[in-house]
């Protein structure tokens, strides 16, 4: 099987899958907020998917590693097909409260959690396949993110609009469906380490501390961690509450709130694919910098003073744009500094703890907007994104970022 085939079938599973969870990202929270007008229990849904979300990833790293990334991809998406359709379902019949509500979305975030590492982990294999630069490989792969952001918000508000936020959820239930099929069909068995000892909890537990040994060593993945886990804190506050109570108090409906994440993702778009052509060329640590002060600080600014929505809209356009460049840097950073066989439960655990603080951004955002109001909520959260953006010119660990020979078989001491 040439190495296209695989390729393009990743992209389109991970546009599948990802899409949809946008899609989710927008319907639930407007789903709660809209019933309950709450901006507290908008927070804690948020918290209660993406809590296990995290814990699962970082469990889940042994068993990609011994199961193998592509199988745990079809399974984990072929049981969200059934976690995500049960909320529709219900809210059909009006059986949807929050105690129903709350342990779907926990499942939800139970099995999205290794299926999004599964195919991340994927990713050095399908570049090997397709014999194509790890940069060219991991902006594709940033594109397809963005891309699949794009068309899940803009969908999101499209659908909730139509259908309203319980019953959109159904296409969200067949991306995930179609998402396991395409992985089923598309990808070969890829080639995994063998086990280092016999299956069992002692073994997992040995494989997992390896991984997280391995991770705590590396002044470079720590820094990333650090600083990455503080601005997803943010990002999350402003996304699930923040945005969606200014776009409620504005006047406006969730067609508007599809619309603003869909220009901002959008925007990412252009600017990924540029990373997947030139980014091999590009000084990493200057372009990640100033990429993330573009991304982050002015985006909160705009919608604390109420800024008209031709600023807004130019604001989350560039924003959008130098985002675009952020997922490939640290993709390609992270699978060059990790060896083969710990692919799976180090890339795993990085990407738990990028997401460690993300649970409770939601519930962080609604108890500032309850404590200080909205405009004073905007403004702290985007004073700690500009100071958590200003670290690369501070942290030492950040100056391991240019290009190094992957690890392929030999593990770090």
């Amino acid at each position: 099987m040439s190495g296209r085939r695989p390729f393009l079938a990743l992209a389109l599973a991970e546009t599948l899958s990802l899409s949809g969870t946008r899609l989710s990202g927008v319907a639930i929270p407007w789903l709660v907020l809209s019933t309950t007008g709450s901006p507290v229990l908008t927070g804690l849904v948020a918290m209660m998917e993406m809590l296990p979300y995290v814990v699962a990833k970082a469990l889940g790293g042994p068993l990609i590693d011994r199961l193998g990334a592509r199988r745990i991809a079809i399974v984990c998406d072929a049981a969200s097909v059934v976690a995500v359709g049960l909320v529709p379902f219900l809210h059909l019949f009006g059986l949807l409260t929050m105690p129903l509500l709350l342990p779907i979305v926990f499942a939800m975030g139970v099995l999205r959690g290794p299926s999004d590492a599964a195919k991340q982990s994927m990713v050095p294999d399908i570049a090997d396949l397709a014999s194509v630069p790890l940069e060219r490989v991991t902006g594709v792969v940033g594109a397809i993110e963005r891309l699949a952001s794009t068309a899940g918000a803009a969908g999101a508000g499209a659908l909730i609009a139509l259908a309203g936020p319980g019953q959109a959820l159904v296409v969200n239930a067949f991306t995930f469906a179609a998402a396991a099929v395409t992985v089923a069909a598309g990808i070969p068995a890829l080639p995994r380490a063998p086990a280092a000892g016999p299956a069992g909890i002692s073994a997992y537990g040995r494989e997992l501390a390896e991984g997280w040994r391995f991770l705590r060593g590396d002044a470079v993945l720590v820094a990333i961690v650090l600083m990455v886990a503080t601005t997803n804190l943010l990002d999350q506050a402003f996304a699930a509450v923040l945005l969606p109570v200014w776009t409620q108090a504005s006047g406006n409906g969730p067609a508007l709130l599809g619309i603003m994440f869909a220009a901002f993702s959008g925007a990412s778009i252009a600017g990924a694919m540029l990373a997947a052509v030139i980014g091999e060329r590009l000084p990493r640590l200057a372009v990640y910098t100033v990429a993330f002060l573009l991304a982050g600080f002015p985006r909160f600014l705009v919608f604390a003073v109420d800024s008209p929505l031709v600023l807004i809209f130019a604001t989350l356009a560039i924003g959008g744009f130098a985002s675009g460049f952020l997922n490939p840097i640290l993709s390609a950073v992270l699978f060059e500094r990790i060896p083969k066989p710990l692919t799976g439960r180090v890339t795993s655990l990085n990407a738990a703890l990028c997401w460690a603080l993300l649970p409770f951004g939601g519930l962080v955002g609604g108890v500032l907007i309850d404590a200080l109001g909205l405009s004073a909520a905007l403004s702290l959260t985007g004073l700690a994104y500009l100071i958590a953006t200003l670290a690369p010119l501070a942290h030492q660990g950040f100056r391991g970022f240019e290009k190094k020979k992957r690890a392929d078989n030999l593990l770090s001491s």
